[in-house]
């Protein structure tokens, strides 16, 4: 699925709360924020869609095991154990597992307080 104008939606997808941080004490100007910090498991097959950006939720992913196929402008870059990779304001991408055990990352960013 190398094709981002068709990337599915989310399946085969985990995600766990490890910490937040409200970040209104702790920087000026950053009332309403939270910094935020999961762990995504996709299973084999699994998808993390369809096609989404980073603008206004920027963060740092790192893989903890398996391996992360990446899709973004009309490339898929393989991500393994050991790597991570930055999602900006410039980031519009979607992900999936086409490994043959599950793919775990460790997700830190700043989202709005809900």
């Amino acid at each position: 699925m190398s094709n981002e104008l068709v990337a599915p939606d989310t399946s085969g997808v985990a995600v766990k709360l490890l910490a937040t941080v409200d970040l209104a004490g702790e920087i000026e100007g950053m009332a309403g924020r939270l910094l935020r910090m999961r762990m995504v498991t996709i299973e084999p097959g699994g998808v993390l869609g369809p096609i989404h950006d980073h603008r206004g939720r920027p963060g740092t992913v790192y893989i903890l095991q398996g391996t992360i196929t990446d899709h973004r402008n009309g490339v898929a870059t393989d991500y393994g154990p050991g790597v991570g990779w930055p999602e900006d304001r410039n980031t519009t991408h979607w992900l999936e597992n086409r490994g043959t055990i599950p793919a775990v990352e460790i997700s830190v960013d700043i989202v709005r307080q809900e």
